[in-house]
């Protein structure tokens, strides 16, 4: 990496590293360029993170149609609520609805109607002008209606634009990338991204670069999630609080989430001055303390806005959730005690670089692992309470249910319904707490099977997985459905004080961050430096990257971020190719994985249990082969804590990750060591254990269909194993005495706070980088030598 200024943290400039820059005289050609039959169309596209995001959209959301109905849909969810809150509050007589004053039915002659002793909606409601005349006398609610119709119309000019914008790209698919409507749904992303690439060559969307890669794709669309990604990861964000008697908790809603967005990306006096460009002084560190001042002060008058606008959003946030959550709660009560991924686990997981369609699915994967994990904590007291709780609750429910059976007159009985609703409310969350008695405690291995799926874990939870810690800090990634209904509601009051005084403490912090780890890259703009994926720059030497890291503790990605991400990247983009240390890395892995799976047990014979494995991590029997292939590896990770069985289950990854040829990520970089005399190649070469049907991905060409589907799969489980074997190996470098110490993972510092940490020699343009090719070339030549004697 070509560093510009004189000391590593400062904000530089990359080099484009599949192509240089062309000239300016050959940048001049490319602008007046234009492919004949697409003139005047999507030719020298002026902003090219909106329209990759769009085009990323029209995917993900299926096409004009459902987008354009989920638009329409929204303007009249918003004015459904507003309408049906402003009729339930003037326009219901709720003493004639609750009975408490009695009706005079009046008949059109004049005349009284027989008494009636049930009360009609009709007759609650008022009529027309009367409720109209409630409306008008109450000026709290005039002022309410002017700001949702001042607000309606906003949206409705929003989506009036983004309509246009979606028939732009519907044109885009069918015309340049020749995907027509009616096969969007069955048409992969990484095949519409193929034929961006494509496209590019034939006509010139971004006019810097003549060729696009998959990373300069991901870079647009995900530009500032990545930030967002990194600043977690450097543990940045003021997230966590320390409450009493709730001990550690996170708080991280979407209402904060879109306040920090609108501060540092896209709201007015944000660091960014366009959407692909940080604002020049953010660049300089001469004016650091300046810039901490004005960021704060943006700070607070955003949380002074907020607070001004508390009152009308949590009113609409509680609206909202009565109308979205009340019926679902009737219907089932237990729903609330579900759990999901939290917004803060959604970005303390994320990879970078990585869509949100892949987050999904990925996380998607471990919620079955991740519940049963949550589950198998259990309290003695709290089941022997809920036991009986549960029988003195389902007794008296039971007598009701039997009554109204009997005589439907019993409903008519005051507050009966009600007695009903919270007392199937009361069984149902007592028997949530009564442990299944056919459960098998095995914290561990459910923790391994969550691992697979989520790829990030503390370092402190293997070993650890049976403590109630492991489980409290687990829950603030899994969190109750209730918890997280609850924190949205909470938002509107707590972000004001949150951006006031403790988001404002890390002003300076914030500064050096953006000006630290941000690059300019040619083609693309200012980006995060770490979802550069570079190991040189951001590698950590307790993650395989040692020898191959020149990163301060400062510069380091935390939990393996960058070496992990690269691995995921490198196998869902098959087709890309990496930078050359990256590049190094990816072979210094391929090695290590041929090297343990030398004295690994064969794969065939881990796949031949892998049936049974399956059945016990599943609640649904045999699964496919890509589940076989977890399970394979799961399944003897108990063993791992046995003398004799040293290491297992990062040897049972190995060994089956040397067989499995889905993915170019263990081919990509140099051939594998021959095997020794007597041992079966299959675990030295490249073949694969499932035949035709994992070949690589280039060679299919074909829309979505069957094969694609397996390929996706086995991609995912490919990457699963990849990370429980660096996590293996990051443990076992753990255990072991450092030699030389290894600083270990730091909080968040400034820039100044880090000048100790980062090293004495400078770092000059002139740096090469085929240095480390040459020693890995001697490396491996050296230890091809020693085999060869042994």
């Amino acid at each position: 990496m070509a560093v510009s200024q004189e000391h590593y943290g400062d904000y530089h400039r990359l080099p484009d590293h599949a192509e240089d820059s062309p000239p300016e005289e050959e940048e001049q050609q490319l602008l007046v360029h234009v492919t004949e039959g697409l003139k005047d169309s999507w030719h020298h596209i002026k902003n090219l993170d909106n329209f990759f995001t769009k085009i990323y959209h029209f995917h993900q959301k299926n096409g004009f149609a459902c987008m354009m109905l989920s638009d329409v849909f929204e303007l009249v969810q918003f004015l459904f609520v507003v309408t049906f809150t402003t009729f339930l509050f003037c326009c219901v007589e709720y003493d004639v609805l609750f009975a408490n004053r009695p009706v005079n039915h009046t008949q059109p002659g004049g005349g009284l109607a027989p008494d009636r002793g049930k009360v009609t909606l009709p007759d609650a409601i008022l009529p027309t002008p009367q409720c109209a005349e409630r409306i008008r006398a109450s000026g709290w609610i005039i002022f309410l209606l002017v700001m949702a119709a001042t607000f309606w119309l906003y949206r409705l000019g929003k989506v009036l634009c983004s309509l246009l914008g979606y028939w732009e790209i519907r044109a885009f698919y069918t015309k340049a990338l020749k995907i027509p409507a009616d096969e969007l749904c069955n048409r992969s992303w990484q095949e519409v991204q193929a034929r961006l690439i494509s496209l590019q060559r034939e006509q010139q969307m971004c006019v810097h670069k003549r060729e696009l890669t998959e990373l300069d794709i991901h870079h647009r669309i995900l530009r500032f999630k990545n930030y967002l990604v990194a600043m977690v990861n450097k543990s940045l964000l003021p997230v966590r609080f320390r409450l009493p008697l709730l001990g550690e908790v996170v708080f991280l809603t979407q209402g904060l989430k879109y306040n920090l967005e609108l501060l540092f990306f896209w709201g007015p006096g944000s660091l960014f001055q366009s959407k692909w460009s940080l604002q020049p002084q953010y660049k300089r560190a001469g004016s650091r303390l300046q810039l901490a001042q004005r960021l704060g002060r943006g700070m607070l008058l955003l949380g002074l806005a907020n607070l001004l606008l508390c009152p009308f959003i949590l009113v609409w946030q509680v609206l909202y959730a009565f109308f979205s959550y009340t019926e679902v709660l009737k219907r089932e009560p237990g729903s609330l005690g579900a759990r999901r991924w939290s917004l803060y686990g959604r970005l303390y997981l994320r990879h970078f670089n990585e869509l949100d369609h892949e987050l999904h699915a990925r996380l998607s994967r471990g919620y079955k692992p991740a519940s049963k994990y949550m589950n198998s904590f259990t309290s003695p007291l709290l089941a022997v309470l809920a036991k009986n709780v549960g029988f003195f609750a389902g007794s008296i429910l039971a007598v009701l249910i039997a009554l109204t059976v009997y005589d439907e007159d019993v409903l008519t009985v005051q507050h009966i319904l009600t007695t009903l609703t919270l007392l199937g409310l009361v069984v149902t969350v007592a028997r949530s707490f009564i442990p299944d008695e056919h459960m098998v405690w095995c914290p561990e291995q459910l923790l391994q099977c969550v691992l697979a799926h989520i790829h990030y874990i503390p370092d402190h939870w293997p070993g650890n997985a049976h403590k109630s810690e492991t489980r409290e800090e687990m829950a603030q990634l899994f969190q109750y459905k209730a918890v997280f209904i609850l924190e949205e509601l909470l938002s509107p009051i707590v972000t004001p004080f949150l951006l006031i005084f403790a988001l404002r403490a890390r002003a300076l912090d914030i500064i050096d961050f953006f000006r630290n780890f941000s690059v300019e890259v040619v083609g693309v703009g200012d980006i995060c430096s770490f979802a550069q994926l570079d190991i040189r720059n951001h590698g950590n030497p307790q993650w395989l990257s040692q020898g191959r890291t020149e990163a301060s503790v400062y510069q380091q990605a935390e939990n393996g971020k960058t070496e992990l991400s690269l691995v995921h990247f490198a196998i869902t983009n098959p087709r890309w190719q990496p930078p050359p240390e990256s590049s190094l890395f990816i072979g210094h892995l391929k090695e290590k994985v041929q090297q343990d799976a030398a004295h690994a047990p064969p794969a065939q014979r881990l796949l031949a249990q892998a049936p049974f494995s399956t059945s016990l991590l599943s609640d649904e029997g045999p699964s496919t082969m890509p589940d076989a292939l977890l399970a394979s590896v799961l399944a003897p990770q108990a063993e791992r804590h046995f003398p004799s069985r040293p290491g297992s289950t990062a040897s049972a990854a190995a060994s089956i990750l040397a067989s499995l040829s889905c993915s170019q990520l263990l081919r990509r970089s140099y051939p594998p060591p021959p095997p020794p005399p007597g041992e079966n190649s299959v675990y030295r070469s490249d073949s694969t254990l499932l035949g035709d049907s994992v070949a690589p991905p280039e060679s299919r060409q074909a829309p979505l269909s069957r094969s694609s589907v397996v390929l996706s799969e086995f991609a995912s489980a490919e990457m699963s194993l990849h990370a429980i074997y660096m996590h293996e190996l990051h443990q076992q470098q753990q255990q072991q005495p450092p030699h030389p110490p290894a600083p270990g993972p730091a909080p968040f510092q400034s820039s100044a706070q880090a000048a100790s940490t980062r090293p004495s020699r400078a770092y000059s343009q002139d740096l090469p980088l085929g240095g480390w090719e040459e020693e890995e070339a001697a490396a491996m030549e050296a230890s091809q030598q020693e085999r060869e004697k042994h």
